[in-house]
This record gives structure tokens, sequence and C-alpha cells, in this order.
């Protein structure tokens, strides 16, 4: 077959040639990408029946695979190359791989589900990834993260303020601009779904203040992101990808908004292998699971029947939108409470968790419960954290709080029961709260309450869907990952 030169219009717009779909610049290719779906779909509008509309559309379609082809190089490894007897023995012998393999990498993502030591994998990546390293966490798994430095013989400070020492700093994500990220080597972020949403101002402050660290590692025990726009985040802070770069090469926008056009999810997961990781249990690395067995969960809907009318139905049908949605959880308020309370009394040897969305059910809960403690957001650093210790040696049995506070990094599994006092729609916040409790090291089945109004059922619905999905990226990621055995490249 002859050679041909590629030409389409450069970022000036000007008319340019390249010898080859790899020397094409990204906003370039954005458009080659555009035109190929646009040439597929009008060529199969125009020729009629009879094959030459799958022929041309099967050509244009190879042609933007090799140009996927092209584009998905593995992320460059920017991190040095350590032995299994540089990583402390302390670690399982899959968690040395990992972390080996994110030091290697320099620039990596590690979604390990709770319970797999997420903690002890980054603070051993902090330690071997340079001479001074900053950990980002959530303040109440700040110290969390300097007790388990211990288990490793290691010395994380919690600080405010930079001290200019070498070794491993921790600080939470609310004073991050404290420090001069360029005193630095290396940066983590744990529960790194803080730069989730594309229009925080949370994410854009950290992307920009860590652009210049040579290492950064995320880590979340979200077992992989859920949605677009926290997977372009990720790629974007690690420096892998802009964003725009990401969604011109395997993403299309149409009516429903963007999502993975069919023929680029594999290469996606491909090019995703080669700087993220994700894994639910050591078997997704070919690992015996050994003590990793999850016990039981039993999810228990509570629907209960409110004679609610949203404004403008004539009989309740439909929650509308996220106005109605909100007067739809204060009308049935009272009665979603009054069956938490029910839950908790009936059972008074158990330990319970109360997740609420809103302050009023929080502090109607702690009213009725006796002994309950609810800890609200506007509580001192000191006192959310006294409060959470106090619930995990069992001075108190019934905590009550906001997954906003509490639904990240903290232990408590000697907790078998909780429910949910109404369900919002993020996927991220219910799954995180139940893995509070359900997670490794935890011994007992346990009994998670949805309570609802049965018009609010269709939040539940939505959650599940997104779980689904969730359960669908994390597949595709850990068998595109094994397939290409990235990881072992360490």
């Amino acid at each position: 077959m002859t050679a041909c030169a590629i030409t389409v219009d450069d970022e000036h717009g000007t008319a340019a040639q390249y010898a080859d779909t790899a020397a094409i610049p990204p906003r370039s290719r954005s458009q080659l990408a555009a035109l190929a779906d646009a040439v597929t779909a009008s060529t199969a509008r125009r020729v009629p029946a009879g094959g030459g509309a799958q022929r041309v559309a099967g050509a244009v379609n190879a042609s933007y695979a090799e140009f996927l082809a092209a584009k998905v190089q593995r992320a460059e490894t920017r991190g040095p190359v350590v032995a299994d007897s540089d990583v402390h023995p302390f670690l399982h012998r899959w968690q040395r791989d990992i972390v080996r393999w994110a030091v290697r990498t320099g620039c990596a993502a590690i979604w390990a589900d709770t319970g797999l030591g997420k903690t002890v994998m980054q603070l051993e990546w902090a330690r071997l990834s340079g001479r001074r390293t900053l950990i980002l966490a959530p303040l109440a798994v700040c110290h969390q993260t300097v007790r388990e430095g211990a288990k490793l013989g290691l010395a994380p400070r919690y600080l405010r303020q930079d001290d200019g020492q070498p070794g491993i700093a921790v600080t939470n994500y609310e004073i991050s601009d404290h420090f001069d990220a360029g005193a630095f080597d290396a940066v983590v972020l744990d529960e790194s779904s803080v730069i989730k949403d594309v229009t925080t101002k949370t994410r854009d402050r950290l992307i920009a203040q860590f652009a210049g660290t040579p290492r950064k590692l995320d880590c979340s025990a979200t077992p992989a992101p859920n949605d677009l726009a926290e997977l372009a985040n990720h790629a974007e802070f690690l420096g892998v990808s802009t964003r725009r770069e990401m969604l011109s090469t395997y993403f299309v926008h149409d009516q429903d908004g963007w999502r993975v056009k069919g023929h680029a999810r594999g290469p996606m997961f491909r090019w995703m292998a080669s700087w993220a990781l994700a894994i639910r249990r050591p078997s997704d690395l070919g690992y015996p699971d050994g003590q990793y067995e999850l016990p039981a969960l039993d999810i228990r809907s509570d629907l209960l029947e409110v004679d609610v009318v949203p404004d403008g139905q004539l009989f309740a049908t439909d929650l509308g939108g996220v106005g109605g949605r909100a007067r739809v959880r204060r009308a049935t308020m009272a009665a979603r409470c009054a069956r938490a309370v029910d839950l908790i009394t009936s059972d008074p040897d158990e330990p319970w968790i109360a997740w609420c969305g809103l302050n009023d059910e929080a502090r109607e809960i702690a009213r009725a419960v006796p002994g309950a403690v609810n800890v609200e957001g506007s509580w001192s650093p000191e006192d959310k954290a006294a409060a959470f210790l106090g619930f995990a040696d069992g001075s108190v049995r019934v905590l009550v709080t906001k997954p906003s506070i509490a639904a990240m990094g903290l232990n408590w599994q000697h907790c078998a029961r909780m429910t949910f006092v109404g369900l919002g729609d993020s996927y991220e916040s219910y799954y995180q709260a139940i893995r509070r409790c359900w997670r490794y090291g935890q011994s007992r089945p346990v009994v998670v309450h949805v309570v609802l109004s049965e018009l609010e059922a269709q939040i539940a619905v939505n959650v599940r869907r997104k779980e689904s999905e969730a359960a669908r990226l994390t597949d595709a990621l850990i068998s595109e990952m094994r397939a290409a055995d990235t990881w072992r490249a360490a």
C-alpha cells in the first residue's frame, strides 16, 4: 500500500501535513477523531445498502484505531527502581509489588478497596519516592496516618506549617496552601476523590499547586473513579493527560453528556493501566486472598408510606428536580427519623451509626436516642477526633453524623449496624459510609438499613445504577491491567 500523508488543520487553523498520526499535535488529533466519527455517520446515511457503508465505515474506524494505537502509549516512568527487599517486610508480598510499581511509575494512582492497607502502601511510597514527601488527607484521617507510620518504623509528622525537616509531612487539604510545593520531591493525595468535581476550587488549586512536583501518588479506597470528571481530574493532576486531550481522544459528547466511544474503550483502559492500578482483593493481582474475605452484607430497604405530593402533581409520581427532592426530604423527615430511632433502640447492645443528610435529622435522632453523639460540621477538629475515637473505643455507642464528615478513611470494624436516614444521589458517599464498617477485618455480618419514603425509592435506584457502572469500570481496568501486566514491570 502506498504511504499517504495526513492533512489536518493545525492549532492555528492552517492546513498541515503529518507523516503519521503519532506526529499530530493533541488539538489537531481531536479534529481527526471528530472527523472520523462524522465521516462514519455521514457515509452510513448516504451510501446505498449492499455493504458499501460498512466497508467505508470500517476503513475509517480502522484508521481511527491506528490513531488510538499511536496515542495510547504507556505513561512515562519517572521514579527509581526499587527491589522487594527495599520495601518494609510488614507489607504483604502483593502490597510490596504495588509499592514497587508505583515508585517506578513515579506519577501513579492506587485505587485499593477499603481494608487493603492503602495507608501503609502510600507511606512506603512516600519514603521511597523523595527526601521530603507531603501527604494530603482529610483532617479526620491525618492522625490515623501518623499512627500507621509507627508500624513501619516511620515518624510522619502532622503539620499545619512546613517545618523544613526531611521525611514525611502530613496535613489536611484545607491548609495545603500553607506549604510550598517546590520544597517537596513527592506528594500524595489520600482519599483523592477530593478532586472529583471539575468545578471545585480545591481541584484547580491542587492541580496548579503541584504541577511541578516530580512524583505524585493518588490514593482512593473507591475501587475506581465512577464518573468522567473524576477520571479526567486524576489524569490531569498526575500529569499524564489534560482533561481536554483525554476527552477528545476517548469520549464523544451527545444529548446524554460525555460517553466513551465504543472503539476507544479498550485503548482507554490499556492507557489507564500504565498509570493506575485498581484492586478489590489480592486475587485481582493473582495472589491468594487468604484473610481478605469480606463477611456478609445485608442491605435492608425500609420504605415508608408517607402522604406527600410534590408541587405541581395531582398524585405523587416523581420527585422532580433538586428543589423537589429537598422539599420531599424535609416533608418525610419525621417519619424517617422515627423509624431510625426504632431500629437503634430495639437493638441496644449493638454499636450503631446513623448517617444523616440534614442537620435537623441528626439533631432529632440524637435527641431521641439516649447517649447518642451527633458530630456536626461546625465542631472543632479536636472535638470531632475525640468523638470518633470515643466511638471506636466503645465509650460512645451511637454515632450520628453525615457521610461528608466521617465517611472517608475511618476504620470502625467493631460496628456492624448502621442506618441511612434518607439517601443522596452520591454513590461514593453511600459506598464509603458502608465501608467504614464492612471492610477487611470485620468479623460479623454487617446490617445496613436504608430508610426512605416510597417516593424517594427513585434515589436508591439511581445509586444502584451508579454502583453497577463503577463495578463495570473496575472490572475493565483490572482485566486490562492483568492482560498488559504493566504493574509487574517494576
